[in-house]
């Protein structure tokens, strides 16, 4: 009988908890329209941190900012080491339609570099910390050589293909001389891009940044003094410089992309997940991590 009301206890706490979820989830979105409707025309923030790997996001508020007459100039704070070539480009090509309409002033945090200076540098203004780590202006593809640790452990690897480069860079086998030309011309050839974009986005003759596209790293400090960045400020005064050019007067109105909505059920899963992963470590002495090697710029 205990037993019967210890679980009809547990099912009512269960259904007042769910219950109270949904009810503040109702009461944040309401409180996020009305805020939406009262908000005043500012300054749009764009955040890119940590490696670039999917564009989607950036490119979609910086395309919702551009068409919103509330925002009358555009921050990308950009945070980010780098990344992989396509998603760069496709942002670099969104800040550069943004730059058409709005101003968009770039402020950089410990690190824009190589995919993160890519993005910034078609924008109206760069805004850099002295410290910053960025340039890195080049392109590196990462191949690894299993083929000797193979054979120690009696392992053999067979490859049925349709034309010579089919299986180029397998880690099973050395890479043919061919292989190695035709991928350095794929090299050659992104990197041609980078230095195009770089040029054509800060207005500097591409023979000078052939000179610097070596690879190099800068502080943001160098970074201004070879035209790289504009100025050495905080994303403060980044914000303050948009307002400015957007033609606002007074502290700017900071205006943030929507935050994605999460369910109940994404929630709960995730929850669960963290705990398998938190038992597994303490279980096993190790933990699950997603890497990413590849094409970079």
């Amino acid at each position: 009988m205990k037993r019967k009301w210890l679980w009809l206890i547990l099912a009512l706490a269960v259904f007042f908890t769910i219950a109270a979820c949904f009810s503040l989830m109702a009461i944040s979105t309401i409180l996020g329209e009305s805020q939406e409707i009262s908000m005043s025309s500012g300054v749009g923030l764009v955040e890119v941190k940590g490696l670039i790997v999917d564009p989607q996001e950036t490119v979609k508020h910086l395309h919702e900012f551009s068409k919103n007459d509330r925002v009358k100039a555009v921050v990308l704070r950009i945070d980010s080491p780098g990344g992989v070539v396509g998603p760069s480009q496709e942002i670099w090509s969104a800040v550069k339609k943004m730059k058409s309409k709005k101003p968009v002033i770039v402020s950089m945090g410990s690190v824009a570099a190589s995919g993160g200076y890519y993005i910034a540098s078609p924008a109206t203004l760069i805004y850099t910390n002295p410290g910053t780590i960025t340039g890195s202006i080049g392109v590196l593809m990462k191949f690894s050589n299993l083929e000797g640790l193979m054979d120690k452990v009696g392992m053999k690897a067979f490859t049925l293909k349709t034309g010579k480069f089919k299986d180029v860079g397998s880690p099973a086998r050395a890479m043919s001389a061919e292989e190695k030309t035709m991928l350095q011309s794929v090299i050659d050839s992104t990197h041609a891009q980078f230095v195009r974009a770089v040029a054509e986005g800060r207005n500097i003759p591409i023979e000078k940044v052939r000179e610097l596209a070596d690879g190099r790293i800068f502080s943001g400090e160098q970074a201004v003094a070879l035209k790289l960045a504009d100025r050495i400020g905080t994303m403060q005064d980044a914000l303050e410089e948009a307002a400015r050019l957007g033609g606002i007067s007074g502290e700017p109105h900071l205006i943030k992309p929507p935050k994605k909505r999460r369910l109940l059920l994404d929630m709960l899963v995730e929850e669960s997940a963290s705990r398998l992963v938190d038992k597994m470590r303490s279980e096993f002495g190790f933990s699950i991590n997603y890497e990413l090697e590849g094409v970079g710029e």
